[in-house]
């Protein structure tokens, strides 16, 4: 395999892990929004810069994989 390969496989890992953390998160919101309708707009907050984290970590691993290759 060649370093192009092994960076497309590293990128697609990147995507992949962030889709799980922005899914775990999700659902964490909604069985805590669940327990308590009452704090949503806070934890709707939370819950999106969470998500953007996540996926500033997946960017962050998909643009190491393409200047690796």
């Amino acid at each position: 395999m060649t370093i192009t390969g092994i960076a497309a496989l590293g990128a697609g890992m990147a995507v992949i892990g962030a889709a799980i953390g922005i899914g775990k998160i999700g659902e964490a919101a909604m069985n805590a929004m669940a327990r308590q309708p009452e704090i949503q707009g806070k934890l709707q907050t939370s819950a999106l810069i969470l998500a953007a984290f996540v996926e500033a970590v997946a960017l962050f691993g998909v643009v190491a994989a393409i200047i690796v290759s």
